[in-house]
């Protein structure tokens, strides 16, 4: 069952889906994880997929519009704020902590592509989260600093942070944020530019993907926000909390992966998931299950495994 929800990040209001199992009953709790979406993304795209499919397998999960984005409150609409998106992930904890249908010793966080840079210092400084798991997982501030490959030219970070200081200052002379495009407009466009920037059109700009809300732009002034941030810095903190990275092995960004989970600290997991792309893994039925089994199968673990007759007050997570 899905519920709309909202619950307070930094005193801005964030617009939830709280998924829960059929299976509930009054009175028991369950483990419960929160699932962030990919930079441009809303709840109802994949964060949605991955938050409803977890219920489906026994778990309280909720999905949220980041603050500035989607449905939740924040000004300007669409600015892209990495720190703010790692306090967005500890407040749904909190959320979700005083929630009835809860073990609030029993939660998880999940994030997809951007938010897998979100999850893991959220997690790295809130003990609260334990057990943290990513799909596609992308560090913004080196995608924007670098590139995919870290094959961009230094001075093209210089011209948007050049930009993101002009843009600033028309914001503050009364002027509206200025947004900035992320997908190109057209598929000859996208695949010209390559495959992972083609698959990301596919999935946003068509019907396999696109919501209403998935507005395709950020605020320009976000970059320098976004070129400060690093992702995994802190992923050793984690420990000896357990961390699942998955990644396709035909994905762009898997080195990103790759890296993290080298830095990381015992126990921790990267999963392969073979032919996939980084943008697969967001709603592909021959990459899907698999990733959705193995993210039940590592939270029902860690957190311990749901069942229909757990008591209210929780019990002890398996390992």
């Amino acid at each position: 069952m899905r519920t709309d929800v909202t619950f307070s990040s930094a005193g801005l209001k964030i617009a939830g889906h709280l998924y829960t199992p059929d299976d509930l009953q009054a009175g028991r709790r369950r483990p419960a994880v929160v699932v962030g979406h990919p930079m441009s993304g809303v709840k109802e795209q994949t964060a949605g997929i991955y938050a409803e499919r977890l219920a489906r397998a026994g778990f309280v999960t909720l999905a949220f519009d980041a603050a500035y984005q989607g449905e939740s409150e924040g000004e300007p609409h669409l600015l892209e704020d990495p720190s703010h998106r790692v306090e967005d992930i500890k407040a749904a904890v909190t959320f979700l902590s005083l929630r009835d249908e809860v073990d609030a010793e029993r939660i998880g966080a999940l994030g997809v592509c951007a938010s897998g840079g979100y999850v893991t210092p959220a997690a790295a400084t809130d003990h609260r989260i334990k057990a943290v798991a990513t799909v596609s997982a992308v560090d913004t501030g080196s995608l924007f600093r670098e590139g995919i490959g870290r094959e961009q030219s230094p001075e093209i970070l210089q011209g948007m942070l050049d930009a993101a200081g002009v843009a600033r200052v028309e914001e503050a002379r009364g002027g509206p944020a200025r947004p900035q495009q992320i997908h190109p407009d057209t598929e000859e466009e996208a695949r010209s530019l390559g495959r992972h920037t083609y698959d990301g059109w596919e999935y946003y700009r068509t019907p396999r993907g696109h919501h209403p809300r998935s507005e395709n732009r950020f605020v320009l002034r976000s970059i320098d926000l976004i070129a400060q941030f690093s992702a995994f810095d802190l992923v050793h903190l984690i420990s000896p909390r357990p961390l699942l990275m998955i990644a396709g092995t035909e994905a762009a960004t898997a080195y990103l992966s790759r890296e993290a989970i080298e830095k990381a600290q015992e126990p921790k997991e990267l999963f392969w998931i073979d032919g996939a792309t980084h943008v697969d893994l967001y709603d592909r039925e021959e990459y899907l299950p698999t990733a959705v089994a193995k993210l039940a199968d590592f939270f029902g673990a860690h957190l311990g495994a749901p069942k229909p007759d757990d008591r209210h007050g929780g019990g002890e997570a398996q390992r």
